[in-house]
């Protein structure tokens, strides 16, 4: 059963890929912001998948601080966090679905929920779009919301409350839930939590929306590492963790059976031989399509740092840092051909655009900045 899901979930990357690579000449792009002034809410644009240029930015809808983005597996609902919520003080708000016309972009408003938790900064739907999976920096906790037929949300089904600090006290007073995705068989759910130096694991049941610890319940990094996102590789046998504290890429092997990580390799984000400087951070990790390479972002240094990966064992190499020709790339995002990487530059307020060369994973830069007001997500959708 589970090597069916795994091979199904392969499958259907597969196809979509090359559906876009077939069909479309281009795809819409939602940036997630803050919204200070001027921003206004969650930008569109188009993407030309020949060339990479970006049609000017203009606002989708209005919205607070939609600063993390998740399209539904079914590509009409996106759905968006405000990270300023906080149940305490608003507590119908915090988590946003619209519904999305791919011909036109238009996104219109369905319903708004809590995230349960305060602080709100990282959402993504399970694999059958059947819940919204949450993770609250603030509160640091993690919640579950069911998904209607229909995109609106439903009901909390989760919440759970981490627990404990780790050895920076200005940092790790207390537990910073960072992320959370599902595996590829959509069994699990993984969050790592920046003030616990762990990644938490549990079992999910997306059709109920519950969470429930798995065994073993974590993964521990070293401490002051600071876990803030984490990439599965395209054949589920390995993972990777990027420290935002330590400037670190860890690569596991992943247990698909068990849910479980094993750490093979912990390497720098920053070019050979560097230390981490004060006001330097990590940010986002992606592994292309194809599996073989590895992408990160480094704020401060402002850079993505691009590793190949072996093939046998899942470990790294270095092979560049290429500057993203802006200050903060708080995120980037690979496109759905692997043709292509934005990195949203949040305190310049621009877009670069980079060419990946598919034989040696390089990135060079394409065509003029676009500007988006402080830009910190992104999200492909193909234009139909």
């Amino acid at each position: 059963m589970i090597l069916h899901r795994l091979l199904l979930a392969s499958v259907i990357t597969l196809t979509m890929t090359t559906s876009v690579r077939a069909a479309d000449k281009e795809c819409f792009v939602y940036f997630g912001t803050y919204t200070k002034a001027p921003s206004k809410g969650i930008y569109r644009s188009r993407l030309d998948l020949s060339s990479g240029r970006l049609t000017p930015a203009e606002l989708a809808i209005e919205a607070t601080n939609p600063s993390f983005l998740a399209l539904h597996p079914g590509g009409k609902f996106l759905y968006a966090i405000d990270e300023s919520s906080d149940p305490q003080r608003t507590p119908t708000t915090g988590l946003s679905a619209y519904a999305l016309d791919s011909r036109t972009g238009a996104l219109t408003p369905l319903n708004e929920q809590t995230a349960a938790g305060a602080g709100p900064c990282h959402l993504t739907v399970d694999r059958d779009g059947k819940a919204l999976l949450v993770a609250n920096y603030g509160g640091g906790s993690v919640a579950a919301v069911s998904l209607s037929a229909d995109g609106r949300l439903g009901a909390v089904g989760t919440f759970i409350q981490h627990a404990g600090s780790s050895v920076n006290p200005a940092r790790q007073k207390g537990p910073h839930a960072h992320q959370i995705i599902a595996s590829a068989d959509n069994r699990f759910a993984f969050a790592p939590d920046l003030g616990l130096d762990r990644v938490l694991v549990y079992q999910l049941d997306a059709t109920t929306a519950k969470l429930t610890a798995n065994t073993p319940a974590s993964n521990s990094l070293p401490p002051g590492s600071g876990p803030r996102h984490l990439a599965f590789h395209p054949n589920n046998q390995y993972a990777y963790v990027i420290s935002e504290m330590l400037c670190t890429m860890t690569a596991y092997r992943y247990d698909v059976a068990r849910g479980s990580l094993t750490e093979t390799q912990t390497i720098s984000t920053l070019r050979p031989g560097e230390s981490v400087e004060k006001g330097t951070s990590t940010a986002e990790v992606a592994v292309h399509p194809t599996g073989k390479f590895l992408y990160g972002s480094n704020r401060g240094h402002n850079t993505i740092v691009v590793y190949s990966i072996d093939s046998a064992s899942g470990k790294l190499t270095h092979l560049e840092n290429q500057s993203t020709l802006g200050k903060t790339p708080r995120h980037f995002a690979i496109d759905p051909t692997g043709t292509w990487l934005l990195a949203e530059n949040q305190d310049s307020d621009t877009v670069a655009v980079f060419r990946i060369d598919p034989a040696s994973g390089r990135l060079t830069p394409v065509g003029p900045l676009l500007d988006v007001p402080s830009p910190v997500c992104a999200v492909f959708v193909p234009a139909r």
